[in-house]
């Protein structure tokens, strides 16, 4: 049986290595153009452009350094075909695809409950502003 990894101090807590492993991968899986990115390539692979045209929103540099780290976990495979220029396209792997499953489940989460979510936030935010005195302080109103 294997021993747990002695705990040691991180800011004032207390963190085991693992669960900074942990945070590493979750950091990277949870960032919303991970994500983004991983729906787009769920389909078929892509080429950088049509990746950041179907996203819409990504600057060049945020698309090549989460692919670049994609591809460094695995997640992400790069291909360059020997062309004049050359193309690359870019493919989940086996376990960017075995991703993608929990990341469609939480979509539909998303998905389904975005209108209660919207509807939760306007009323959280004009009590608020009631209780404050005024709509000034209403974000979004």
């Amino acid at each position: 049986m294997d021993m747990p990894t002695p705990a040691t101090p991180h800011g004032g807590l207390v963190i085991s290595e693992h669960c900074r492993k942990m945070s590493s991968i979750l950091t990277l899986v949870g960032d919303k153009w991970t994500v983004m990115i991983v729906m787009v390539l769920t389909g078929r692979p892509r080429r950088f452009n049509d990746i950041k045209r179907t996203i819409g929103g990504i600057s060049q540099q945020m698309l090549t350094r989460t692919l670049k780290a994609l591809e460094r976990d695995g997640m992400v495979s790069r291909t360059v075909y020997p062309t004049v220029p050359p193309q690359v396209e870019y493919a989940l792997t086996a376990m960017g695809q075995s991703l993608a499953v929990p990341l469609r489940a939480l979509g539909g989460w998303a998905g389904d409950h975005m209108g209660e979510i919207e509807g939760n936030r306007i009323r959280y935010d004009l009590s608020k502003a009631e209780r404050v005195g005024g709509l000034g302080e209403v974000v979004g109103v």
